[in-house]
């Protein structure tokens, strides 16, 4: 029903606000058919916020102690990241205080592919689309096979459906090129559009509701 995510529900449970059929809920217990599970009044459900991020270069999402990054700008707000980019890298993450979100943005269900804009140093040679089609064998392990599109003779679009760390690094490094710019545009149906470095957006609830797999309001 959109209480709360898993994590949220125990908590819920472990503060007596949970009755199944006129009764405290315990953690592990079974829920049958027809009984009766109600979340009281002395719980308040939480206002869910999803919003469309640009982080910039040169901030990391998640830092050292102390550091300033994406999670401890965040985090007094109740809101985290959803994934990441490194420090060098830019672009758009969503942020949220909805645990579900997580699972289903991370899946390496195709409609949750990443995509982005990579500029390397080196000139571009036309085979690299056929190469990243067939995915890869690199020193973080085999990668899926990628999509990739020559734009000039020194920017390509990438589009990845997992996303493993320094994963475009790694694979154009092992090719012989060193980025200079990587830029995340798209996450499934999220596009980061005209968003500023360092500004968000609200989510529609167009957006949102694709995101759950609701169906599209009509």
């Amino acid at each position: 029903m959109g209480l709360a995510s898993r994590r949220e529900s125990d908590r819920l449970i472990e503060n007596g606000y949970v009755l199944v059929n006129g009764k405290k809920a315990t953690l592990g217990m079974v829920v049958n058919a027809g009984d009766a599970v109600v979340v009281n009044e002395g719980s308040k459900k939480k206002e869910m916020v999803y919003l469309a991020y640009y982080k910039p270069w040169g901030i990391a999402t998640q830092g050292l102690k102390n550091q300033p990054s994406v999670i401890t700008n965040w985090q007094p707000k109740g809101i985290f990241p959803i994934g990441r980019l490194d420090k060098e890298s830019e672009g758009l993450l969503i942020l949220t205080n909805d645990g579900r979100a997580t699972t289903r943005v991370l899946s390496q269900d195709d409609k949750f592919e990443k995509e982005y804009i990579v500029e390397v140093r080196e000139k571009l040679r036309g085979g690299i689309p056929a190469i990243f089609e067939k995915g890869m064998h690199t020193d973080i392990g085999d990668l899926l096979p990628a999509k990739a599109r020559l734009m000039t003779d020194y920017r390509l679009n990438i589009v990845l459906r997992e996303g493993k760390k320094h994963q475009i690094r790694v694979m154009l490094s092992e090719l012989g090129y060193t980025v200079t710019l990587l830029k995340r545009i798209r996450i499934g149906h999220i596009k980061l559009g005209k968003l500023e470095p360092g500004k968000t957006r609200p989510l529609t609830q167009a957006e949102v509701d694709e995101l759950f797999g609701l169906p599209k309001q009509k």
